[in-house]
């Protein structure tokens, strides 16, 4: 039984994380809002902290877990309230982002966004099979891919992510590694 109302409050954060994301993108009133807020850089830093939770949960096959940290990681985004005043390379990076999610769905464009979802099934079957190498490789690679990502597509303005990028990598490899020596 208990495993049951584990799955069942699991996929109720797994739609929650979808009608997020269609609310998201589908209504510019409250993308607007949410983004206002994604300016403060704060939200940088935390965000990548939540793969910490994901991989312990995965790793005790717990689906609440999982998914209510995957809404966290997403909704993150506008839990900070908006800055008085911005980098300027942040600013530009957010309007290329911005520019980015309300263009047209080209192939490379859903292929590129495709690897979100890719990146957290490798990264939970990897921790859900305890597979300490991949997993780390999934998360090292993911960093480093959303790093020139940001770089190859916002030019300069890529550069902004760059220290939270690293401190969430740092962060995510301490955790996950106190957590495994804990294990042990």
């Amino acid at each position: 039984m208990r495993k049951r109302i584990d799955f069942i409050f699991g996929m109720f954060f797994a739609v929650a994380t979808i009608l997020f994301l269609v609310l998201f993108l589908s209504n510019d009133m409250f993308f607007n809002w949410a983004y206002e807020r994604h300016h403060n850089v704060l939200s940088w830093y935390i965000r990548p902290l939540f793969i910490i939770p994901m991989v312990i949960f995965a790793f005790k096959k717990s689906f609440t877990g999982i998914f209510a940290s995957i809404f966290a990681l997403f909704t993150s985004m506008f839990w900070f309230p908006a800055p008085a005043t911005s980098d300027p390379k942040v600013l530009e990076f957010l309007a290329f982002e911005m520019e980015y999610l309300h263009s047209a769905w080209t192939i490379p464009k859903i292929i590129m966004s495709l690897s979100v979802p890719l990146f957290f099934i490798m990264l939970l079957i990897a921790a859900w099979k305890r597979n300490w190498k991949w997993l780390l490789c999934v998360i090292i690679g993911a960093a480093v891919l959303k790093f020139l990502w940001s770089i190859a597509f916002s030019g300069e303005a890529g550069m902004s992510i760059l220290k939270p990028a690293i401190f969430g990598l740092i962060i995510c490899i301490c955790g996950l590694s106190y957590f495994f020596k804990k294990l042990k």
